[in-house]
């Protein structure tokens, strides 16, 4: 092959190196961690974000709202932090490890006690938890999982915390809690709406119960992130129309 000819194919060569070279330097990755209950879907709204914004990507990691705070506070790469509650994302603030101004609520969420889809065990309130058949409740460690404070201070309210304290499994996750009632390992549980609706074959709602202040999740991006823009960008998403929609469609309620 002549020179000339070789010309043109080197040419096309460097403007595809170029190219890639300029989609690897645009594509910014995010961590996003977004408390366990959120899994099914921040996963679909991820994938939707990255759709409409084709040079983002976005990881997510799911686990309960304290743990995750434990590791953005030791220093782990994350972004944009999602929490079940806001007692601890008031610790997250605390710790100066939020990005000013970019806190927001964005989703609510329910209570319910959950039992296995063949129980026979009729419960209809909190104070039937005391019943003799019932010998194991699958909670979520209130010192470290949302979903285990709002049941702790429902119970307290409802005047049942100290009977009922001794049947307490703990767990580590929401999630946990739903797979121990799944698996018939206990005879009831703490979980939320959104989470009792992905096992509907599996578990059973017996009741709503009444929480003592609302279970409201806010978002925000954390300080030491290196992609402040982007994580700025995935927060606005979570709040917008079609991220609402999304959080709509698995149950969550607006803020």
């Amino acid at each position: 092959m002549t020179m000339s000819a070789i010309r043109p194919v080197l040419r096309a060569v460097s403007v595809l190196a170029l190219l890639g070279a300029s989609a690897l330097t645009h594509a910014a990755e995010i961590t996003v961690s977004a408390a366990a209950s959120l899994t099914n879907a921040f996963k679909d709204m991820g994938q939707a974000y990255e759709k409409q914004y084709p040079d983002a990507r976005v990881r997510f990691n799911f686990a309960a709202s304290g743990p995750l705070l434990q590791q953005i506070a030791k220093g782990a790469p994350v972004d944009v932090f999602a929490s079940a509650d806001q007692e601890t994302m008031d610790r997250a603030q605390q710790q100066g490890l939020l990005q000013a101004g970019t806190r927001q609520d964005f989703a609510r969420n329910t209570l319910v006690l959950v039992v296995p889809r063949d129980s026979r065990v009729p419960l209809r309130q909190l104070g039937d938890l005391r019943r003799a058949d019932v010998k194991r409740i699958a909670l979520g460690n209130p010192d470290s999982v949302p979903v285990g404070r709002y049941s702790k201070q429902a119970m307290e309210a409802a005047g049942q915390w100290t009977a009922l304290q001794p049947k307490v499994i703990n767990t580590q996750s929401v999630r946990q809690s739903l797979d121990y009632v799944a698996r018939g390992e206990v005879d009831a549980g703490f979980v939320y709406a959104t989470d009792a609706a992905i096992m509907p074959d599996k578990v059973r709602v017996q009741f709503t119960v009444p929480t003592t202040k609302p279970v409201s999740y806010p978002v925000a991006t954390i300080n030491s992130s290196t992609q402040q823009v982007e994580a700025k960008r995935f927060v606005r998403y979570v709040q917008s129309p079609a991220g609402q929609a999304v959080l709509q469609r698995y149950g969550f309620s607006k803020p």
